[in-house]
């Protein structure tokens, strides 16, 4: 029997997909090279854009002539965009012939689904739950292996989707990660560790007793082996200054913080109910650039924001010139149904944020070839 993963959106989803991957090959099925010799798909879906959510109908709807030819395949959707219980609906009426749509949090019980389909049942389930200690992968990654220590997101920035599909935080166990950290670290094959979560610095805050991020830093380090290890994403209110020291005292953590900003605007940034300022994000900065000297710093940034002005992009833009980031991802906004910033009102022209995107894009090529130069 063979699998084969279609994976849409950011790293956490690519660790789903190994855990996805794990389960399937538990219930002794073996990864295929191409949909058409597969006995089962699955697409791990991402809710953040609506281009990823508008490619999963796509791509989904293309496989309606496979399953007439094979009866017996299995075609599932799993992931942020099927945890909306209106968009998982849209998919069973629109693709009947779908076996199983499940949310985040019903991918560990994935083995006992399949059993069901094959039973005559057809699945959707969107339940909330708790976040899985201990499930198997396949790591697919090479060198790297990624280590999810948390879910979900407390934050509510209005632009993003996540908190809704993800739920609130939830830390794992310290003992679970570092028990998984030790299994890798044995295995002998994995040069990097790469830490994940929506916003890995509100880590253990949650647990009882409290972990600080920090705490789990340098025990993950405390460990014996020889390995790298990072972590993504961290956001500007929670990267606290005991976390900047952990990343400057311990050799094993790489010199490298994604620490995405959004604007440079301070209005915009209480909009996007970010909760911090440009000053408190510069301060930061120079924090990171006095402690870590060599320190390589990335961001995001989203232009278009509504009722974003000229002015207001041209801060964002001067915040870029200000800190001379090693590189940027900037993206333009992108309304998401049933998020705040989808109802507010002087929503930007597609034309102009497409021209400060680019305004962006352009800054950021040309500081690169000035650092690449020096």
């Amino acid at each position: 029997m063979k699998y084969y993963i279609v994976t849409y959106g950011c790293q956490m989803n690519v660790h789903e997909s190994e855990k996805i991957a794990g389960i399937l090959e538990r219930l002794g099925y073996s990864e295929g090279t191409c949909r058409e010799e597969a006995d089962i798909i699955v697409f791990n879906t991402c809710a953040i854009r609506e281009g990823a959510e508008d490619r999963v109908f796509g791509n989904v709807g293309n496989l309606k002539r496979l399953k007439k030819k094979n009866k017996n395949l299995i075609i599932a959707v799993c992931g942020c965009m099927t945890q909306k219980e209106q968009t998982a609906k849209k998919l069973m009426d629109t693709f009947p012939f779908l076996d199983i749509v499940i949310g985040t949090f019903n991918v560990p019980k994935l083995g006992y689904y399949i059993e069901q389909v094959k039973k005559g049942r057809q699945l959707e389930l969107l339940e909330e739950g708790d976040i899985d200690e201990v499930l198997p992968y396949k790591r697919t990654s090479g060198e790297n292996a990624w280590v999810n220590i948390m879910q979900g997101c407390n934050n509510f920035c209005t632009y993003c989707i996540v908190p809704y599909v993800k739920g609130r935080e939830k830390s794992r166990n310290e003992e679970n990660i570092l028990k998984e950290i030790k299994e890798i670290i044995s295995e002998g094959k994995y040069k990097k560790i790469t830490l994940l979560g929506q916003n890995v610095n509100s880590y253990g805050h949650d647990l009882t007793p409290a972990i600080p991020f920090s705490k789990l830093l340098h025990d993950i380090c405390a460990l014996e082996g020889e390995f790298t290890l990072s972590f993504m994403t961290s956001h500007p209110k929670d990267l606290t200054d005991d976390v900047i020291d952990a990343i400057a005292k311990e050799d094993k953590i790489e010199k490298y913080i994604h620490l995405p900003a959004q604007s440079g605007s301070n209005r915009i940034l209480k909009l996007m109910n970010r909760k911090y300022t440009r000053e408190k994000y510069i301060e930061i900065i120079n924090k990171i650039r006095e402690k870590i000297p060599n320190c390589r710093i990335t961001s995001d940034f989203i232009v278009g924001f509504p009722t974003e002005s000229e002015e207001e992009f041209e801060e964002t833009y001067s915040l870029v010139e200000t800190v001379r980031y090693d590189s940027i991802f900037a993206f333009m906004y992108s309304p998401r149904e049933g998020t705040v910033a989808s109802k507010m009102e002087g929503q930007i022209e597609d034309e102009v944020k497409n021209e400060r995107v680019n305004k962006l894009l352009s800054l950021e090529k040309k500081i690169q070839k000035e650092d690449n130069k020096r």
